[in-house]
């Protein structure tokens, strides 16, 4: 879509650069800002001329920036010693996007987006990884993803603030995972998204996202019984209402997921 009232693209170099005037926003790969009006929109900051490093390594984290697209996420090499490997080709798949998606949307800018479908929210925060936030000046902040994303299409960002990567730390990619996703439709939008991970500590983790307007948490020192799964799921209190599932429905096939997961890795 032609974004008539956008007056000027401006590419920084230099994180100085990174500053947004009243209308302008920060620009990823744009495959969800060009595919909508967008009101009051008058100036695009692009963030992928500042040339991030897709992926590094350190040696406790796994650091993705924020411009790194969902095609370079995929073909992180596999390592025999990260099970948790297979969610990032799971999560991507979910998007349910084709080649030339994949190609230029970043994963700075799914999570960004907020919304309860975002597969690289769900994926970030399964493995507890923590967002890096550039505000103006040199200020610079972490944040978990779980408490980023605050509900639909909203954030914790500041005014100013951009994501600059993401730290996953290589113990959760060791975790044993499992995986549940549903949708009303064979192509369609995620109704429900469920990860779960066991922690090499033994700390079970259960992370919702699409059933809910933001992600849910659900964590556990030990294996938990399957009365105590299902209460914990109960008490989450709040479900997505759209087109895309119904609330009882979503909260149904969380619990049926939820019982899936925990039996699977037991």
């Amino acid at each position: 879509m032609d974004l008539i009232t956008v007056r000027e693209i401006r590419t920084p170099r230099l994180r100085s650069d990174i500053a947004f005037a009243p209308g302008e926003q920060p620009l990823g790969g744009g495959t969800w800002l060009f595919s909508e009006p967008q009101p009051g929109l008058t100036g695009l900051v692009d963030l992928t001329a500042l040339g991030w490093e897709p992926v590094t390594r350190t040696e406790t984290h796994l650091v993705v920036a924020a411009t790194c697209t969902i095609r370079d996420l995929t073909r992180i090499p596999r390592d025999d010693s990260w099970p948790a490997h297979a969610l990032l080709r799971q999560c991507a798949d979910s998007l349910l996007a084709s080649f030339k998606i994949w190609n230029v949307a970043t994963v700075g800018g799914n999570v960004a987006t907020a919304l309860p479908a975002g597969a690289m929210t769900s994926l970030l925060t399964s493995l507890d990884a923590v967002a890096v936030l550039w505000g103006p000046g040199d200020s610079e902040r972490r944040m978990p993803v779980a408490d980023l994303v605050t509900g639909v299409r909203t954030t914790a960002l500041a005014p100013a603030e951009v994501i600059r990567s993401f730290e996953i730390p290589l113990t959760s990619l060791t975790s044993r995972v499992a995986f549940r996703r549903i949708s009303l439709s064979n192509l369609g939008r995620s109704g429900a998204l469920v990860l779960g991970r066991v922690d090499p500590s033994g700390e079970r983790v259960l992370t919702i996202t699409a059933a809910t307007p933001r992600p849910v948490q659900l964590r556990f020192d030990e294996a938990p019984t399957a009365g105590a799964l299902r209460d914990a799921v109960d008490r989450v209190d709040d479900w997505y209402d759209d087109p895309h599932g119904a609330p009882d429905w979503r909260r149904a096939m969380t619990s049926l997921f939820a019982e899936e997961i925990r039996s699977e890795l037991a």
